[in-house]
């Protein structure tokens, strides 16, 4: 069974809005999105995915990546969901 949404493109390589910035937080030990409006406190998924919205990993990259650290397969179509989100958001070019 393919898992791979139609639009999806494994060469794509995301790149956070220069707009954002994504920093560590201590205190609530959690990433979070800074923007001019405010700020997004981010899950432990989503802010290791956006970690790695660099613009120099592609989805294949940034996927096997957070397979290994989460000890586990089969993320790429939650992954794709979250980087389509994160484009519709403007969060990501």
């Amino acid at each position: 069974m393919n898992t791979t949404p139609p639009n999806a493109d494994a060469r794509f390589r995301p790149r956070l809005c220069q707009r954002l910035r994504l920093q560590w937080e201590p205190i609530q030990e959690a990433y979070v999105l800074l923007y001019p409006e405010g700020t997004v406190r981010l899950n432990a998924s989503a802010g290791e995915i956006l970690s790695r919205c660099d613009g120099t990993h592609d989805l294949d990259e940034i996927i096997g990546e957070l397979e290994k650290l989460f000890g586990t397969s089969g993320l790429a179509t939650e992954v794709y969901r979250f980087i389509d989100h994160g484009r519709q958001r403007g969060w990501l070019d």
